[in-house]
């Protein structure tokens, strides 16, 4: 099953700030972590990752150091700020109420496509 990549994008805010909320992390690290917690059905890729992330740091949601990895390279670890914790529940209720809605309907969709006999 391949994720639309509308759904793919709007969802990237709350999956970020979540992936940060749980413990900082470096670009390449956060993209491996959410393929596999989605069991490799979300494919992020970095021209995807970045422009999310730098706009989350812009807003001061998340927060950006350099740091020098074990193989001596410098990467930028993001960390999630309060202002993104405070974002991340107001993500999150909006997500409530995205999958309270689909819930609702379904019930009504799937009858229209299995009529009682």
């Amino acid at each position: 099953m391949e994720i639309n990549k509308d759904l793919i994008a709007a969802s990237s805010t709350p999956i970020l700030l979540a992936t940060l909320a749980k413990q900082e992390n470096y670009g390449y690290a956060i993209i491996k972590h959410v393929q596999e917690a989605s069991a490799q059905k979300m494919e992020w890729t970095d021209g995807m990752l970045y422009p999310v992330l730098h706009r989350l740091e812009r807003l001061g949601f998340i927060a950006g150091t350099w740091k020098a990895a074990e193989s001596g390279r410098k990467r930028k670890y993001y960390r999630i700020t309060p202002r993104g914790k405070s974002q991340l529940g107001e993500e999150l209720k909006q997500w409530q109420a995205v999958d309270a809605t689909i819930r609702g309907i379904y019930p009504a969709l799937l009858r229209s496509f299995h009529p009682a006999s």
